[in-house]
């Protein structure tokens, strides 16, 4: 491990020097010791690059929003070692950083692997209210619930001891490095570009998954034209930690394999390794299958006002709003909500000048102010998921009954107490 500086990852070597280079990626809220059942293995062939994600595992708490931000550290700190060429296996957002480079540095990119990934991680509505729920409660909500998401019951009720570190690992996460990983999940979607991805591709799934499950994997699988299915029976979201050896075999197979097919950089080190010793005592795999041909993804265009605005107004409104939005609007309605989205959110709410959480106070003391309180309640959850804390939303609207009047502000926070309450109350 080294110094690491704002735009690098702190990170871990293991195994012969001279080997090809193997970089594994953790998911969020865990640290590169998720992958400690595997090195024992994977060393003896790979020289094994570990990485943290920024604010994890006592990583400097330098946030990135973006998994392209990430994938770009992650290139600057393999730069400084002088390593060109790797493999590359990561779990979850990890796998996320690996698709990402696969797409914008294929030529780096020796094989590809990704465990309990997805083109898109749900909804962008679902991460930001996660950012919303730890920037008021702190990491115990995302602590206490943990276990459901990444093991199978089975799993979690018979080894404790494997849980409790787990859910440590969460808890001594940064947790505005947390939200940040949050908002980069909630704008990561590659689904139009997975035909682009030109690389030897393992997807891993645990069978029990209900976070990225097999029908995420099935995604990925059938959008890359060289990719490959395995499904890990007994094992959900984390199946490198519930299903070590399983997992260790598939990768073993699979970096052996495909490293040895893959097209070498100019010039580079010989990547190919020695042949992989099987792992003993596995689950057996009860899918491996071949991906479908999948049609080349159109090109990126010049965004339009009109683009940029749908974009803005889902990151700052949620796709749940927009959508009722547009489901309500007919030929009447529908030329209006064009100005809207064109006007204020492609132009206004685009700006350079205002930071996003700024603008949300100026939205909310606006609302208040003219008495449009029917659209407090939408601007409240943006100013939620904007960043501002519910003790700063309080501060902007007891600032508008100096301005606007105690009745304007006193119903002004019964609809953002309620606003509040409902997106800042922690999971069951």
């Amino acid at each position: 491990m080294s110094e690491t500086p704002p735009n690098t990852m702190q990170y871990r070597l293991d195994g012969p020097d001279d080997a090809p280079v193997l970089v594994i990626g953790p998911s969020l809220g865990t640290t590169w010791h998720m992958w400690d059942r595997q090195i024992p293995e994977l060393s003896q062939h790979w020289r094994v690059f570990r990485y943290d994600l920024p604010g994890h595992g006592g990583a400097p708490a330098h946030a990135a929003s973006s998994v392209a931000e990430l994938s770009d550290r992650l290139i600057a700190t393999l730069d400084g070692l002088g390593i060109q060429r790797f493999g590359y296996a990561g779990c979850s957002i990890g796998g996320a950083v690996g698709a990402d480079l696969a797409l914008r540095h294929p030529h780096r990119v020796a094989s590809l692997a990704l465990v309990a990934s997805s083109p898109r991680f749900g909804t962008a509505d679902e991460f930001r209210q996660r950012g919303v729920i730890v920037r008021t409660n702190g990491l115990e909500p995302m602590a206490r619930t943990a276990p459901e998401r990444w093991f199978t019951p089975g799993f979690a009720a018979a080894q404790p001891a494997i849980v409790e570190w787990a859910v440590q690992m969460v808890r001594t996460t940064d947790p505005g490095c947390y939200i940040a990983a949050c908002e980069a999940l909630a704008t990561f979607d590659i689904r139009d570009r997975l035909g682009r991805i030109g690389v030897p591709t393992l997807v891993l799934v645990g069978a029990e998954d209900q976070v990225t499950g097999p029908a995420e994997a099935r995604t990925l699988v059938a959008g890359i034209p060289d990719a490959r299915l395995a499904l890990v029976p007994g094992a959900s979201h984390l199946a490198p930690v519930e299903q070590p050896a399983a997992v260790c075999d598939l990768l073993l197979t699979h970096f052996s394999t495909a490293w040895q097919d893959a097209p070498a950089a100019a010039p580079a080190t010989p990547l190919v390794p020695g042949p992989a010793t099987p792992a003993t005592s596995f689950a057996p795999v009860a899918e491996i299958a071949p991906a479908p041909d999948a049609p080349e993804a159109v090109g990126p265009q010049r965004e339009s006002r009109h683009e940029r605005g749908v974009k803005v107004r889902r990151e700052v409104l949620g796709d749940a709003h927009v959508d009722a939005v547009n489901a309500s609007a007919d030929p009447f309605t529908e030329d209006f909500q064009e100005l809207v989205t064109r006007y204020e959110w492609g132009e206004a709410w685009s700006r350079d000048g205002l930071d996003r959480r700024t603008r949300s106070c100026v939205a909310l003391t606006a609302l208040v102010a003219s008495g449009h309180l029917e659209g407090l309640a939408a601007h409240t959850r943006a100013a939620l998921r904007n960043g501002l804390t519910p003790a700063e939303i309080k501060e902007v609207l007891l600032q508008t009954a100096v301005y606007c009047g105690i009745p304007a502000a006193g119903a002004a926070f019964a609809i953002a107490q309620s606003v509040i309450q409902e997106e800042t109350t922690p999971p069951a």
